[in-house]
């Protein structure tokens, strides 16, 4: 794996080929409209308008997946770059499932520099655990302790969007 830093000391850079694809964590790479496609349709960001996503990218460690000049692929982690991660917004697109990117994508995600030595690294699926167990992910030890503010349609208006339980 490749890691340069740039200049500006805050950012770390990860480009990664095999078999014709590319993972990597330029975020000038980004479909940005392709993602947005894609996570606006899916059940956990249904309505996801796309300055909502265009500030979670600039929030998050993103990492891409290219075939060519076509995104395939995309995972985002918000993290504190020291104690603390959370992945999102994971998907390969249909036409290019079964060829092991996801599992790719989370060997690139787990070997990047902002990411070692983490107290806790979190996620939520409906439907991959087996995905991510492969990749180190067990279901919460003590779930008694986590605690959350929810939003269950977080693109609705305001009025129409009241906490449920």
């Amino acid at each position: 794996m490749e890691a340069t830093k740039d200049m500006t000391m805050n950012e770390w850079l990860i480009e990664q080929e095999r078999d014709g694809y590319l993972i990597s964590t330029d975020p000038a790479r980004i479909d940005v409209p392709a993602v947005h496609n894609f996570l606006a349709s899916s059940y956990w960001a249904s309505g996801l308008p796309l300055e909502v996503l265009t500030r979670s990218i600039a929030g998050s460690l993103c990492f891409g997946i290219y075939q060519g000049d076509h995104q395939v692929g995309f995972a985002r982690v918000i993290t504190d770059q020291a104690t603390f991660a959370y992945l999102a917004d994971v998907y390969v697109l249909e036409g290019h499932r079964g060829k092991g990117l996801a599992q790719w994508l989370l060997e690139v995600i787990s070997a990047h520099p902002w990411l070692q030595g983490l107290r806790r690294f979190l996620l939520v699926t409906r439907d991959a655990h087996g995905l991510y167990e492969k990749a180190g992910f067990q279901p919460i030890a003590h779930v008694e302790g986590y605690m959350e503010r929810r939003r269950p349609n977080p693109y609705l208006s305001e009025k129409s969007n009241a906490p449920t339980e």
